[in-house]
């Protein structure tokens, strides 16, 4: 019975080393083209929060593979599991500068005539190769609309609170 036991514990310690190896024990980071799980919170300078995954699903994403902004994508590079970190993002890495050739007036006969607009709405606008764009409208005038379809985070650095909940694939 003792030996049995001996066996079993030996067993046991034996498969817990080779478990701990195999997935780098408490130094598993998250590297490039790892899938990860991240909870997140952005806000802008002035403290208002922009974007939340709390409450939510976390966010899953592959790192390095493009699918985040850039400064986002950096900042979960070697986060271990659980670990949480803040970062704030300068807008270079975030959405750009604010582009201004994006930013044009249309004169209101163009518009169609369901459309009465309001400072702040969001319109979706077909280009000429067929894709559409969404555009935010900034001023109202007599004859004219100007609007803006550069991202509404372009311009402003953003400060992101993320806890790296799991690192689902390798």
């Amino acid at each position: 019975m003792k030996k049995l036991l001996f066996m079993v514990l030996i067993g046991t310690i034996l498969l817990s080393l080779v478990l701990t190896a195999g997935c780098g024990g408490s130094a598993v980071v998250a590297k490039k083209g790892d899938t990860v799980k991240v909870d997140y919170t952005g806000t802008l300078a002035d403290g208002t929060q922009f974007d939340s995954s709390i409450g939510k699903q976390p966010l899953q994403f592959t790192v390095g593979a493009g699918q985040m902004i850039a400064g986002f994508d950096a900042a979960v590079l070697g986060m271990k599991v659980g670990e949480k970190k803040t970062v704030t993002i300068p807008a270079a890495q975030a959405y750009g500068a604010v582009d201004q050739s994006l930013i044009f007036s249309v004169e209101r006969s163009k518009l169609p005539a369901n459309i009465n607009p309001v400072v702040g709405m969001k319109l979706q606008m077909s280009r000429t190769d067929g894709s559409t764009v969404v555009v935010t409208v900034k001023e109202i005038n007599e004859t004219s609309v100007v609007m803006d379809a550069n991202h509404e985070l372009a311009g402003k650095d953003l400060t992101f609170e993320i806890t790296l909940v799991a690192i689902v694939a390798k």
